[in-house]
């Protein structure tokens, strides 16, 4: 027991030296660089083990502490970071639908912001975003930019499609419960180009499970979607109007409008391969 003292312990009380350390006049050793004591009395004049001392920070070990304390801080972020969206997202190439990737020409991205600058009184309100508008005008982009940003400040995000999803529940059918907990388990919910899966009865009402399952949870959902808001108010039958009820209960329509981003973003790469072509130098 007293090897095991000598050998483990007392070494935890024992103070750095440094060349450029030197005793003061109380007794303390003090730091050659700060001049701050790296050592001090037990109070009362209490010992340990016969020593009347113990090590203390100066002000040079304190920084070193703090920048290293920093550095891991950062570096589990950065790990956990990688790991939400790497389990958030279907598709890879959404982790570069950012804030800092934005080229300005979506006019609703101000309200991207907003909904993350306001997350915690968005996810206590349970207010979700139904973005409805034409194919190319930015909606997945926006939802994009909203889970990007979210995960990056360690909210765990999840942004799929229901061709994902019917895929996973049929491959997994005796889990299928469980996965949809998994879903609902999200503090955010994204589902992309939702309306491309209408069709056979078993999707649609698998469909309804998982929004269904979404509404009771209480948490937030964010849908993108081509369908026109005239056609989810007016459904064609009853098998879409319960779906689509569910959804303008739980979310905000927000309308896209303006020209189609992709067919620009296409023009542009074609503009810039002719000039190539051409042996013209561009600007990317």
């Amino acid at each position: 027991m007293t090897d095991t003292i000598h050998n483990t312990i007392l070494p935890m009380t024992d103070t750095t030296v440094t060349p450029e350390d030197y005793t003061g006049e109380d007794g303390l050793l003090y730091c050659g660089k700060c001049h701050k004591p790296k050592e001090a009395y037990f109070p009362e004049g209490k010992t340990f083990f016969g020593r009347d001392r113990h090590p203390s920070e100066c002000d040079c070990q304190r920084a070193a502490r703090k920048e290293r304390e920093a550095a891991e801080k950062q570096r589990s972020h950065l790990e956990t970071v990688e790991r939400l969206k790497r389990q958030g997202f279907t598709d890879k190439t959404m982790q570069d639908w950012t804030f800092a990737n934005d080229n300005g020409s979506c006019p609703q991205m101000k309200n991207a912001a907003g909904y993350v600058a306001r997350w915690e009184q968005i996810k206590d309100g349970n207010y979700g975003l139904l973005l409805w508008g034409k194919v190319g005008t930015g909606k997945s982009y926006f939802a994009g930019c909203i889970a990007n940003a979210l995960m990056e400040q360690e909210v765990p995000v999840c942004m799929t499609n229901f061709a994902a999803i019917l895929n996973d529940l049929t491959a997994s059918f005796a889990g299928r419960n469980e996965y949809i907990s998994r879903l609902c388990s999200f503090p955010l919910l994204i589902i992309d180009d939702f309306g491309i899966e209408r069709g056979t009865e078993y999707g649609l009402e698998q469909v309804y499970n998982v929004i269904d399952s979404r509404y009771r949870s209480r948490k937030p959902l964010i849908v993108t979607t081509n369908l026109t808001l005239e056609e989810l108010q007016h459904p064609e039958d009853t098998a879409h109007a319960r779906i689509y009820d569910r959804l303008l209960e739980m979310c905000s329509p927000l309308c896209f409008t303006g020209e189609n981003l992709r067919k620009a973003a296409a023009q542009g790469k074609m503009e810039r391969l002719k000039r190539l072509l051409a042996g013209k130098e561009i600007c990317l």
